[in-house]
């Protein structure tokens, strides 16, 4: 048995892809990421502002609600905890509401999306994302399964209280650990 595989999971060459609609083209240099809600300085960052935050780099596996794993995706972008520094968080601040420029959007636990290995990816494998992983910036949450790495990042909403993103409002887990097999309520 493979200790890297949450339960229920089965590794593919690479990551599917999904998406709840048609997704309009975006280029880089016309992106705009919001940051709002329960923070001291809300922001909107163009596409030279992300690339002059910290960069890293990330591998982890990447595991999918529908029963797939991809090992050791190397993700780089934006370190999601530099961006609490950035917005400084009201006292109180629980969860963040990724938004997808196509209308998706996902809550994300603060203690998830704080974590060190959550990043506002650009790029995956060496090469700037495609469009259908999430181009030009999405959320990468490593720990947890990968609908709560919203792609077509467009805005990240902190929130006091939860509310349901897209999936957890048709029945998905609040949390989604893949290691809990937390596909549903």
């Amino acid at each position: 048995m493979d200790s890297r595989l949450p339960p229920g999971q089965r590794w593919v060459d690479r990551p599917l892809v999904y998406d709840i609609g048609p997704v309009p083209p975006a280029k880089g240099y016309d992106y705009r990421l919001c940051i709002w809600g329960s923070v001291d300085e809300p922001r909107e960052l163009d596409w030279e502002a992300i690339l002059d935050l910290p960069q890293e780099s990330v591998v982890a596996d990447f595991h999918c609600v529908t029963r797939w794993s991809v090992a050791d995706v190397r993700w780089e972008g934006v370190p999601a905890r530099s961006l609490l520094e950035l917005v400084r968080l009201l006292p109180g601040t629980l969860w963040v509401m990724a938004h997808g420029r196509e209308g998706y959007s996902t809550d994300v636990p603060l203690a998830f999306f704080s974590r060190s290995d959550t990043l506002l990816a650009h790029s995956m494998n060496g090469k700037p994302l495609a469009q259908e992983h999430g181009a030009p910036l999405r959320l990468v949450v490593p720990s947890l399964y990968a609908w709560k790495s919203a792609k077509y990042l467009t805005g990240l909403e902190f929130l006091q209280h939860r509310r349901p993103g897209f999936w957890e409002a048709r029945g998905y887990h609040p949390r989604g650990d893949p290691w809990r097999e937390e596909r549903f309520r």
